[in-house]
């Protein structure tokens, strides 16, 4: 949040990185002492001029429209100001005049019971009110609390109207609630623009507010808080059950049923089960077989005669949950939230003519290596003021100072850059390193090639008959279960009944037959699959997850490797444009020089990466490929490697004929 603190004085003509004790801040200098304030910056201001640089990339510097991020942001924190004006050492006393700079600070939090918070003090804090807790008979009284600003409910059209009375709509909640560990309500923590006033700040968290979260259904609770005039913010407090169209809350998550029909399980809730029972779908109840519990149809179990030992059904663990719920709930909304709070604070800002803006992205989704700060708090704050060094301050100001002289370093090695890269020496070095990457990539995504048809063959061989074990050991159980029944049937049928003793006789024989066969058939998968038994099984379906966890990967690799790939060749592009205008006769000597130690550099890294794996036929490969790819003449292949291609072919063939005799 925006804050703003004593200054702390610098001396005269001390060098630049002097002064890492004080908290590099937003300055302008007018003459005087020169001082430094102690709070965080928006992303891209001078910490001691006060002048803008250009826009960071993302932004719009018209609308101040930030895209959203497509991924979670990590950190709240924002990346520190850019110093750009720093050079050398100050040699002037001046008058300084701390800026305030809007920066964007959004938190999200649950109010949760399980954690022992009750939505009705949090909405008595926040609006310093009194208001008395129905469930637990806690009036909770904050009414000496300063720093209320502006305070306000926000109701959907479907919401009752009595609800506008906060004390009404909390104990609502609260009673809606029934768990230990209930969500209560959503709170945000939002930091308001220093640049604005009080009427904009209304106007905007109206318009995020409406827009955002009303409109989605949800009734919002928000207040203004300023306790000392320099850290203005705002907590919003947010429904997270539904309403219905009538206002009454709906469900966050339904039992559901785990129902079957004709071997298939399917889940069902329980306004869903009442169409799904004319068709067919019965619920699973537990049951005593012997001495275990065996979730059974009651029309199974019945016939049998087994004793049901629990009334509730078989279900889900967690229930369906409510689809609204669950976008609420998802990180995905969260992130749309964070960025449709910096697009509407900077429009604002631009509506206001004030040149700064927000931006909600992390360092990695907007491309910068700098070290992001970390979050003050109030506490260090104030031991700042009474002159201890706080040690989160201290972190951040050595941060800062670090992230200075790394865009320092930078900048040098860019005019570096600059002043030799049109060089042919230059251009012969970078386009026999792009191409030696390129070759490097191929041989990797070559390599991964032949990993996944080893690994492919394999499954092609193994999958096929593992799951004839896992029919044959599913049709085995099922017979030798109704040869059980059978028995046990035939035992307690009387001896009179000679024609019923007759036909149970034939049936269990033939099971007996049906289950000599099914053993024998497994007895022959087991051979095949290299199992001595039924207990290597789990072995092999352990190797077959593995093997597939590994093509997997490889996937995963490959894309990776292919991308890298085609970033090399459009660097390589970029190169041969820029050589166009010299002279190419030079330039192709000089990378003919450069080849041979730039090659032996290559194999030394494939050698060192892969081992004994190292394959010089697939790096031969992997050159033709890319001379192919750079459209160069390809090179000659030699002898030794010649005689090596024809005994590697035969071994493969040798290797893939053993491996269908295995089989």
């Amino acid at each position: 949040m925006s804050t703003q603190s004593r200054s702390v004085p610098v001396r005269r003509g001390a060098p630049l990185f002097q002064a890492r004790r004080a908290h590099l801040l937003t300055t302008r200098f007018a003459g005087g002492g020169m001082a430094f304030g102690h709070r965080a910056l928006s992303e891209g201001d001078c910490a001691f001029c006060g002048k803008r640089p250009p826009m960071p990339s993302g932004i719009d510097g018209a609308t101040g429209e930030v895209a959203p991020a497509l991924s979670p942001v990590a950190s709240e924190n924002l990346p520190p100001a850019d110093f750009h004006c720093l050079r050398g050492t100050l040699d002037e006393e001046r008058e300084t005049e701390v800026i305030k700079l809007a920066i964007y600070h959004l938190e999200a939090k649950v109010i949760s019971r399980g954690i022992g918070r009750s939505v009705v003090a949090a909405a008595a804090y926040m609006s310093c009110s009194r208001i008395y807790n129905d469930y637990d008979g806690i009036q909770h009284d904050y009414t000496r609390k300063q720093g209320l600003i502006w305070q306000q409910v926000f109701l959907p059209d479907m919401a009752p109207a009595e609800w506008t009375n906060r004390e009404v709509l909390w104990n609502a909640v609260e009673e809606a609630e029934k768990t230990k560990d209930s969500r209560l309500a959503r709170e945000f923590v939002v930091a308001l623009p220093v640049e604005l006033g009080r009427d904009e700040w209304i106007a905007l968290l109206t318009d995020f507010i409406q827009a955002n979260f009303v409109a989605e259904g949800m009734c919002a609770d928000v207040c203004i808080h300023d306790t000392d005039g320099h850290n203005p913010h705002a907590h919003i407090m947010l429904t997270v059950r539904p309403l219905t169209k009538d206002g009454k809350w709906q469900h966050k998550t339904e039992k559901e049923y785990l129902c079957i029909r004709n071997g298939e399980e399917r889940g069902f809730t329980a306004a869903e089960f009442k169409s799904a029972q004319s068709e067919g779908w019965e619920k699973q109840y537990q049951y005593k077989v012997g001495k275990e519990k065996v979730y059974m149809l009651p029309s199974q179990a019945e016939a049998q005669g087994y004793e049901r030992i629990s009334k509730y059904p078989k279900s889900t663990k967690y229930g369906r949950q409510n689809p609204i719920s669950e976008r609420w709930n998802s990180e995905d909304q969260l992130i749309l939230w964070r960025a449709a709070w910096a697009n509407v604070t900077n429009r604002f800002l631009v509506r206001a003519g004030v040149q700064e803006r927000v931006d909600h992205r992390s360092y990695a989704e907007r491309g910068l290596d700098e070290q992001p700060t970390i979050h003050e708090g109030m506490a260090a704050h104030a031991l700042e003021r009474k002159g201890v060094v706080s040690d989160r301050c201290e972190l951040n100001r050595q941060i800062k100072a670090d992230n200075v002289l790394l865009r320092e370093l930078k900048s040098l090695v860019k005019k570096l850059m600059d002043a030799v890269k049109n060089t042919v020496p230059a251009i012969a070095e970078a386009m026999e390193t792009v191409r030696q990457k390129m070759i490097i990539f191929r041989y990797r995504l070559l390599h991964i090639g032949g990993g996944k048809e080893k690994l492919a063959d394999t499954l092609r061989i193994v999958k096929p008959d593992l799951k004839k074990y896992e029919n044959v050991i599913k049709q085995l159980k099922g017979k030798i279960r109704e040869r059980r029944t059978l028995l046990n049937e035939k035992k307690t049928t009387p001896a009179i009944q000679v024609f019923r003793h007759r036909e149970l006789a034939q049936k269990i024989a033939g099971l007996t037959e049906d289950i000599e066969e099914l053993k024998s058939e497994k007895a022959l998968l087991l051979n095949q699959l290299n199992c001595a038994d039924d207990h290597g099984m789990t072995a092999v379906k352990q190797r077959v997850a593995s093997m597939e966890s590994s093509i997997e990967t490889l996937n995963q690799q490959e894309g990776k490797y292919a991308n890298e790939l085609e970033a090399a060749l459009a660097q390589y592009t970029e190169l041969q444009q820029e050589a166009a205008v010299m002279d190419a006769i030079e330039l192709d000597a000089a990378r003919q020089t450069l080849r041979p130690a730039k090659e032996r550099k290559t194999v030394q890294r494939l050698q060192a990466a892969h081992g004994k794996k190292f394959d010089s036929g697939v790096l031969a490969q992997s050159r033709k490929d890319v001379a192919k790819m750079l459209d160069e003449p390809a090179e000659s292949v030699s002898i030794r490697q010649k005689l090596q291609q024809p005994f590697k072919d035969s071994s493969k063939q040798y290797d893939a004929k053993n491996r269908e005799c295995e089989r």
